[in-house]
């Protein structure tokens, strides 16, 4: 009988927050929140010194501020958690090429190939994390488990700076007696409703008939009891199979301008492409994102004759999109993305490849790579101010958006 999937949720604790503290020791033991405008901003990270006031990451400052009028806050910096990110998934690959990203932070290993190299599990989580404490000086928290949705109870419930382990015959026990909200796509609703079917533990769940919650609920009736009896045979999928890679912005104040606009956009589309090169992939499909003053979205997509990897035909392309899109209001936020994904070296034909763009980029890329991505790009991106201050390169190195709150 084959053995049952190693599958890792490794998370870094308090993420930003921890980088601050290392990073200056008189922040250390101190109620540490990282996070920008005071009207506008949210929380990015809360130091677990912090939390048992209530301060949660995306919470508003405003309501931040006054739980804990006595926190030291900090602006973020994008260029640190950034580079550090990039050396906690060099950690990661070590172990294992089939690691899923979730975030800056987080991501799912499965490390069920792995053993034989560097034994049980539980000890490669153990290794992982020393190596990160001991190269980094930051904490992480590990679940291990024989799925994904275990996993990540696991390293929640082992917080701060620890790791659990979930066996596959201790599945269910572990789950049994979890409130119902623990379950994915369980929100306050639907957490109400099961509740009134006597559903109150994921015990409750998983002893419950699955035609009968699938009358009630849909098929997310029936994937919950498939849940709460720890059934996810969801595979562990590695970046360079994403659906789409993108970024955004939130602005400072809403801006009409087609300047500041086209800036950000061009900004966006080469980070989007610099993501691409990364993970071997191209695109198919250019997708713009604009969110209005009263937060009205609005997409409009392209597809393109030839996949492509490079920002600059991803920007005129998202340039033409805006170019064509009525704005009855100023912008709020501005975001390009990427979708239809296919490998990059996918049978494209050589007439179909700008090959004097692919070695332009490749030069771009070894030197961001030696020198940082701030060395050398248009010249028409400057910074531009966004809601948590100005626009960094390392965010957008990172892809990471900005939170978005509304008011």
């Amino acid at each position: 009988m084959d053995s049952p999937r190693a599958i890792l949720h490794l998370d870094m604790d308090a993420f930003y927050a921890s980088v601050e503290q290392r990073d200056d020791p008189r922040l250390r033991g101190r109620p540490v929140i990282v996070g920008g405008h005071p009207r506008r901003g949210v929380v990015l990270a809360a130091s677990y010194e912090v939390r048992p006031s209530g301060v949660r990451s995306a919470m508003p400052m405003a309501r931040a501020l006054k739980l804990a009028p006595q926190a030291v806050v900090v602006p973020p910096r994008f260029e640190a958690y950034a580079q550090a990110s990039e050396q906690v998934f060099g950690i990661f690959e070590r172990y294992t090429p089939l690691v899923e990203p979730l975030s800056l932070d987080e991501a799912f290993l499965d490390v069920t190939g792995s053993r034989s190299l560097f034994g049980p599990p539980a000890g490669v989580a153990t290794r992982i994390r020393a190596d990160i404490a001991r190269e980094l000086s930051l904490p992480c928290s590990a679940g291990i488990a024989a799925v994904k949705f275990v996993a990540k109870i696991a390293s929640d419930l082992a917080k701060p700076d620890g790791q659990r382990q979930v066996r596959a015959e201790e599945t269910r026990a572990f789950l049994a007696p979890l409130p119902v909200a623990r379950l994915w796509g369980v929100g306050p609703k639907l957490e109400a409703d099961l509740r009134t079917l006597g559903l109150h533990t994921v015990g409750d769940v998983a002893r419950a008939d699955a035609g009968l919650l699938a009358d009630r609920f849909g098929d997310a009736g029936r994937h919950l009891v498939q849940l709460a009896r720890g059934q996810d045979e969801r595979p562990v999928v590695p970046d360079r199979q994403a659906k789409s890679i993108g970024a955004e912005d939130t602005f400072e104040e809403d801006t009409e301008s087609d300047d500041v606009l086209r800036r950000a956009l061009h900004a966006q589309a080469l980070r989007v492409g610099r993501r691409l090169r990364r993970a071997g992939l191209r695109a198919r499909t250019v997708q713009l994102k604009l969110k209005l003053a009263d937060f009205t979205l609005l997409t409009r997509r392209r597809t393109l004759e030839a996949a492509t990897d490079d920002g600059q035909r991803l920007y005129r392309e998202a340039a033409e999109l805006l170019g064509r899109t009525p704005l009855p209001q100023p912008v709020r936020l501005t975001g390009v993305s990427a979708q239809e994904l296919c490998e990059g070296d996918s049978q494209l034909r050589l007439f179909e490849r700008d090959v004097r763009a692919d070695r332009l980029n490749a030069a771009l890329d070894a030197i961001a790579a030696r020198f940082g991505q701030g060395a050398v790009g248009p010249a028409d991106i400057a910074p531009v101010e966004t809601a948590e201050g100005p626009d960094d390169e390392a965010r957008r190195r990172a892809g990471a958006a900005r939170f978005d709150v509304d008011r």
